[in-house]
């Protein structure tokens, strides 16, 4: 459940100087385990700054909305998440696919409803998916939340910002503060930005929590495990092992039980084994 008195940031808003600061989502009980992949749209190397993972990590432990996955234990995550982030029309399209099928989830499912009447500010959940557009410098944040078990798209959240609303002003800041410092992004105005977009597209996740409780569950070493991403079969536990072969979105795979950190070991239908990364 949502706690009392969090507040959620109209999904796609754009700060403006004399709207209220955008503030964290709050939750009772944890979603689910995540496990966090950097996106291809990767717009926080344009700004000089570093991966923003640190900062979702700190989003997820101080809204108590999801619970970091531990890589040195064998239970899976309950999902993947991707960040990406870059301009609003990079994200736009990075995130066209995913928030397509979200979309189709909310109104096939029936959760749309339910949303709309148990989430303050949710209403504008289904908002996002519109055209954003804009000529001004923004920065952006997109969130794509897939589960293991299918491959398939659960959630979206996109946040788009062109003036930070938040404090970073030190420990007098709190949460956005400690936020934003987890990354190294207080002392750089894209870092602001990129901080709060990122809080607005958790924001729209949590929003759509009725969507990911209704996931399938991931089974630590179930057969028939299928690939969420386009990625690579590697030869040991490590991004620059050697490539054993190209792996599409979709491919059924059979793990076999082993994992090493973000790596799980794998068999294809050809009897081919190798490791790919969670």
């Amino acid at each position: 459940m949502l706690a009392a008195g969090a507040m959620v940031w109209a999904p796609g808003a754009v700060a403006k100087d004399k709207e209220p600061p955008v503030e964290l989502v709050r939750c009772t009980e944890s979603i689910g385990s995540v496990a966090l992949v950097e996106g291809d749209q990767a717009g926080w190397n344009e700004w000089g700054l570093g991966s923003p993972r640190a900062l979702l990590v700190a989003l997820a432990s101080e809204s108590g909305c999801f619970t970091v996955d531990n890589p040195n234990d064998t239970a899976p995550a309950r999902f993947l998440v991707t960040l990406i982030a870059g301009s609003q029309e990079e994200v736009d399209k990075g995130m066209e696919l995913a928030k397509g099928a979200a979309t189709e989830a909310l109104v096939r499912s029936g959760a749309a409803s339910g949303l709309l009447r148990g989430v303050p500010g949710a209403g504008a959940v289904l908002g996002m998916f519109g055209g954003l557009g804009g000529k001004k410098k923004t920065v952006a944040a997109g969130l794509r939340v897939v589960s293991p078990a299918n491959g398939l798209t659960v959630a979206a959240g996109q946040g788009v910002v062109k003036k930070s609303s938040l404090s970073f002003g030190g420990a007098s800041a709190g949460w956005a503060s400690t936020a934003a410092g987890a990354a190294g992004y207080q002392g750089s105005k894209d870092g602001q930005m990129l901080t709060e977009a990122f809080v607005i597209a958790f924001n729209e996740l949590v929003a759509q929590r009725d969507l990911m409780a209704g996931a399938p569950e991931v089974a630590g070493a179930a057969p028939g495990a299928v690939v969420a991403a386009d990625t690579v079969m590697r030869a040991a536990a490590s991004k620059d092992a050697a490539e054993v072969r190209a792996l599409r979105t979709g491919t059924e795979l059979e793990p076999t039980g082993n994992r090493e950190g973000l790596f799980v070991e794998v068999k294809d239908n050809f009897g081919t084994l190798g490791w790919v990364s969670v």
